[in-house]
Formats: structure tokens, sequence, C-alpha cells
């Protein structure tokens, strides 16, 4: 593969990369993309989907990612299962790509779209229940546990943020955070303390999701960093809202990223600030981190890439 050239390469899948991968395939540009480990991203390990537009009754969404995909393939999209190990970028390319096996190839354009990954509180319970009432995103996932207990993992504003929007659903909702204060903005904070859903177990840590046995969350045990005494808290859900790591270090600082590894984009469009190299999706969004707004992202790394391809040509 080496020395091959692409006029357009997206590395990712996801929402924002089969978006990218439709507008830029009926825009005749042939795209390649290259997909990785885990084509379709996050949501192919996301049960039901409710909030995408479309799908009245829901869709899985594995299956909502390989209708993604199959629309992309059916306007000529190609799809490989390479890995970007690395990149050499340079303004106005052609961009290198460094593949697993020591392969190379070659792009006059590249759209990022790798998503990002949540982080995780790394106990064996967390893996086992993940899905059955585990998760990640409030906004995704509360309405499927109306009126049972949740519990939130986190102590910055997105820990606020999704116990504050649980309260719409939960009967109660228990804020677990490691120290004696929020990390949160004091506004934030003091409207997740101040709410009377919401109740704060600080100084503590989850030290087992409990439910394995039943196969759904039941409650968790907590542990208290100071105490070391442990106490169950029952709950039907947990939401662990501990942050985000975008899927960027491959990139080796080729491009510029904000101290989290967030691709940073120029203005409201799709552009990073090598020339030739755009970005769409959650490697580039710290604030929504949704699938619609990958998507529009998508479709704006798309049409910001076939015009600066025709501009080339002129």
């Amino acid at each position: 593969m080496k020395d091959r050239m692409e006029d357009l390469v997206i590395i990712g899948t996801g929402p924002a990369g089969y978006t990218a991968a439709v507008y830029a395939a009926r825009a005749n540009l042939k795209p390649l993309i290259l997909a990785g480990e885990l084509p379709g991203g996050q949501l192919t390990q996301t049960t039901d989907v409710e909030n995408y537009p479309g799908f009245e009754e829901g869709v899985l969404g594995y299956d909502l990612m390989a209708k993604m995909q199959a629309q992309a393939e059916r306007f000529g999209t190609r799809l490989e299962y390479d890995i970007v190990e690395s990149v050499t970028f340079k303004d106005g390319g052609p961009q290198t790509l460094h593949l697993a096996g020591g392969k190379e190839l070659q792009a006059r354009a590249v759209i990022i779209s790798t998503g990002a990954t949540p982080r995780r509180l790394g106990i064996p319970s967390e893996d086992a229940l993940e899905t059955k009432g585990v998760t990640y995103c409030a906004v995704c996932d509360g309405a499927f546990f109306p009126d049972v207990p949740h519990v939130v993992v986190g102590g910055g504003d997105s820990a606020m943020e999704e116990a504050v929007f649980l309260t719409k659903f939960a009967s109660k909702v228990t804020i677990v955070h490691r120290r004696d204060e929020f990390r949160a903005s004091k506004i934030m904070a003091d409207r997740a303390i101040n709410h009377p859903k919401i109740e704060v177990a600080w100084d503590s840590e989850v030290a087992e999701v409990l439910g394995e046995d039943v196969g759904k969350v039941t409650g968790v045990r907590l542990r208290n960093l100071k105490t070391a005494e442990t106490t169950e808290v029952p709950c039907g859900a947990v939401f662990v809202a501990i942050g985000h790591t975008p899927n960027t270090a491959f990139l080796g600082g080729q491009i510029a990223t904000d101290d989290q590894g967030y691709v940073l984009l120029e203005g409201t469009g799709s552009r990073t600030n090598v020339e030739g190299v755009f970005a769409a999706g959650d490697c580039g969004d710290h604030t929504y981190r949704q699938a619609i707004t990958a998507a529009g992202m998508g479709c704006k790394a798309a049409l910001d890439a076939e015009r600066w391809l025709e501009l080339q040509e002129d």
C-alpha cells in the first residue's frame, strides 16, 4: 500500500465518519474509510437508541451503524479495517498515514472522526453490568430507568449536569465523589447540591456495582476514602461521568489539540490548523457528544473537504 494516493481518507467511523462518507461519496470523491478495530464506534456497543431522528420505535445502536455503513457503501464508499498508528501532516498535503504492519497511505485530504472513549471506573462489576444499568450518557439512557434511584459518579460540570437532568426520571439521585468538594463550577455545584432530589456521598468511591447475580444493576457498594467504611446504596442505574478521552493520541501532536487532546476546530466548521485536514464528531466535541451532533459535524467536514479539494484544482 506504500505510496498509494487517495483523494479523501476518513479515519474512523461512527455517525461522524459514515455521514462524512455519504456526503463525500455523493460528491464523487470516492472516499476511503479506515475503520480500525471497532467499525461503527462506541454506538455499536449501545442497546436502544431512542433519540436519533427517523426511528420512532428506537433502534439498536449496532443496527443504526450498520444502516449508515450500508448507505455510505451504496454511494461508492470503500471501507478497510486498517489501523492508523501515526500520521505525517503538512499544510496542503499530501498527508501520510502510517498503518499497522508498516504500510503507508497518502491522501490529498483527511477527515479525522475517531471519537472519544468514556473513562471507566476500572472495576470488574462495571464491565459485567455495562448496558445492564451501567451507562456513560444520561441524555442517552436516563429515560430507560424511570422512578428508581440513580447514582452519578463524578465531580465536574458534566456530572452535575447529568445529575440534575436525571432528576426528571429518577426517584432520587446520589452523586458519588472522591473528594469533599466538587471540581464543578460553583453555579453548577450549587444547582446540584440544592436540588431536593439529589444527595451527595462525599469522599467516596464505587467499590462494586451490585446486581451481577440478577443481570441488572441493583445498587452500589461505596467505600469512604477517609474511614474505609463501606455502605450499600440501592439504585437501578449507575451513570459514570468522570470524563472522556478523545481518541487522538495517534496524531502525535501533528495538529492542534486542547490540553485534553480534543482536536481544535476553526470557527464553526471542521478545519484544523493543517490545510487539508478536517475533523468531526466526538474527537473534536467535548460538549454535546451525541450521535446526531456527530453526524452533523460529519456533514460539515465532507462539505469543507469537497470545497477545499475543488480549490486545489483551480
